[in-house]
């Protein structure tokens, strides 16, 4: 088995003791034995190398890094519970197949099927998830939604959503979180910014938008995608750097704070696919998209 994934049985087991709060009642529901369940548990702590689930009483509780594996279990067991759902009913119509950003997908794209499902039952989707910018083929997908700046390929059709704005972003939990709150965007030259790899050029790209030296801007630590950026900034580990729509809800509900706000940039939501697609779902999709970008 791939090292980037875990056993997927035991996942599926933690998954359901977690839900259920209880060994019992997962081994009901997956017509196993307590024991079996119990197993598939210590074998994913021991492939994790973290224990998921203290004794609690009678009962047990998750520890962090059993809360932050349910997360993401419960959301990818979500999809796969929608889409199978969705395949029983339509059997004769294939989902769409959209591809995304894996930070947009956790922290956008997931918190909104519920209302996509409600909303427009008509678009039943399969997501995919990728860093990589996909090739002009757009091999495996049916669509994708990006955010980027043209040049576009050739073979694209490309379906703008909204322009991307971006900004700091900082818990209340960062030790610096004071000094920053009222003060000049200039402030930001002193702190070693949290940045993303995927996106180099998105503090000096902020600095000159707010006629700061970009030059003058000192790099902290780096993460591989926007995601894992977001998380160390909820952590309180620094300043951040986001696009509006993936912090909407964190600034809603305060646990982030954007203290300079946002600023536009070229780049672009867009929602693209091969020049010769003519499914109408896909303009369905881009007119729900526009709608759902313009509420932050």
């Amino acid at each position: 088995m791939s090292r980037d994934l875990p056993p997927l049985n035991a996942l599926r087991a933690f998954e359901a003791v977690a839900r259920l709060d209880s060994v019992s009642r997962a081994a009901d529901e997956l017509h196993v034995t307590h024991g079996a369940v119990s197993r598939h548990l210590k074998s994913l702590e021991e492939a994790l190398g973290a224990a998921l689930f203290v004794r609690e009483g009678r009962g047990l509780a998750l520890t962090p890094a059993g809360r932050r594996l349910h997360e993401s279990a419960d959301g990818a067991f979500a999809l796969l519970r929608q889409g199978w759902s969705d395949l029983r009913r339509r059997p004769q119509q294939a989902p769409l197949v959209l591809g995304c950003p894996g930070s947009v997908l956790a922290r956008w794209m997931i918190p909104r099927l519920d209302r996509l499902a409600r909303e427009r039952p008509d678009l039943t989707l399969h997501l995919a998830a990728s860093e990589n910018t996909p090739d002009a083929a757009l091999t495996g997908l049916d669509a994708a939604l990006l955010i980027d700046q043209a040049p576009w390929p050739g073979d694209w059709q490309v379906r703008e959503l909204a322009p991307e704005r971006i900004g700091p972003v900082v818990s209340p939990r960062f030790a610096g979180f004071e000094r920053l709150h009222d003060a000049a965007p200039d402030a930001l030259g002193h702190e070693a910014l949290l940045h993303t790899q995927s996106r180099p050029q998105a503090w000096a790209d902020w600095a000159r938008r707010n006629g700061l030296d970009a030059e003058a801007m000192r790099m902290g630590t780096g993460f591989p995608h926007l995601y894992y950026l977001l998380e160390a900034a909820n952590a309180g580990l620094g300043v951040a750097i986001a696009p509006e729509p993936l912090v909407a809800e964190d600034l809603a509900a305060g646990r982030l704070v954007a203290p300079w706000g946002f600023v536009e940039t070229q780049a672009r939501w867009v929602l693209v696919t091969r020049r010769r697609t003519d499914d109408p779902r896909v303009a369905a999709l881009a007119t729900w998209l526009r709608g759902e970008l313009a509420v932050v």
